[in-house]
């Protein structure tokens, strides 16, 4: 197999049930099911993993730290979302 039909492959790895999926790293393979055997034998070593996610890296779309402000920011002008707007119950002290 040539390096060039080798895929980047991100790995992510639930260590126990109940838990979230964490990125351990990446590996590369030729398709999702070998790209799940190549992470087992990385990064699950001593049955350390319950489960196991790969995800092709061309197939993440992630916000970058700079872009922050466009989510919280058009909430500013929107004034029914401030504490302000709303009556205080009685017998609730105002701090």
């Amino acid at each position: 197999m040539s390096e060039s039909t080798l895929v980047l492959f991100e790995v992510f790895v639930r260590s126990n049930r109940g838990l979230d999926h964490q990125h351990v790293g990446s590996v590369y393979a030729s398709d999702h099911e070998q790209a799940l055997v190549n992470a087992r034998d990385v990064y699950i070593r001593r049955g350390e993993g319950v489960s196991i996610w790969v995800v092709k890296t061309t197939d993440i779309v992630a916000s970058q730290e700079s872009d922050v402000d466009t989510f919280y920011d058009p909430m500013d002008d929107k004034a029914y979302r401030h504490a302000m707007s709303y009556p205080m119950p009685e017998g609730v002290k105002n701090i």
